[in-house]
């Protein structure tokens, strides 16, 4: 079970890493291409300033949030921000006083993971709302959310096109949900968290 946990840990990071081309001008990918085979050009690192938060124009992971927010879907998205070293999105329709309050239990261990959060309120029917607010910030890398809420039962019971949103969305299984996963439709693996990637 350990390797496939690391195994899903290297297709998510694949998956978050996967735009990288895209930032890259018509000449730094013809310098790429044209390189040797077996020799690798890497950036030339730059120091990270001491205690200065990220850019909005940081990568992000997204975090779809309903009327309530188990530990499990909060570790697995901490951990992952934490180890990408993404920023967090929690993108809700609830009240703002109701986001606020499912995400207090978990502010110390976000800030003891280093990992930066914003909350947004959306409005609309939940899936044109999500696609609306996904289309406008491009660096939001993919969207987590619980597999026992709206979104996550429409793409585990495919009832979801797996193209309706512009970023891969990332179901996490929960404890009361854990055990009955076997017979969901979803052709993705599992890691031992129980993230499907939908």
């Amino acid at each position: 079970m350990k390797k496939l946990t690391e195994t899903m840990k290297q297709m998510l990071d694949a998956l978050a890493f996967a735009h990288a081309g895209e930032y890259l001008s018509g000449r730094e990918k013809s310098r790429i291409l044209r390189q040797s085979p077996g020799t690798i050009e890497t950036a030339p690192a730059t120091p990270e300033p001491a205690g200065v938060r990220a850019s909005s124009s940081a990568r992000r992971v997204a975090l779809y949030v309903g009327s309530d927010l188990p530990p499990e879907v909060m570790d697995y998205v901490i951990e992952t921000c934490s180890r990408l070293r993404h920023e967090l999105t929690v993108l809700t329709f609830q009240p703002e006083n109701t986001g606020h309050a499912l995400l207090e239990p978990h502010k110390q261990a976000l800030e003891a993971a280093g990992v930066d959060m914003e909350m947004v309120r959306l409005s609309g029917e939940p899936i044109s709302g999500l696609r609306r607010y996904l289309r406008g910030h491009p660096e939001v890398a993919f969207l987590a959310c619980k597999d026992a809420g709206y979104l996550g039962h429409s793409y585990l019971n495919g009832t979801q096109n797996k193209n309706a949103l512009p970023v891969p969305v990332v179901v996490v299984t929960t404890a009361a949900e854990g055990s009955g996963s076997q017979g969901q439709p979803v052709a993705e693996e599992e890691n031992s968290r129980g993230a499907n990637v939908a």
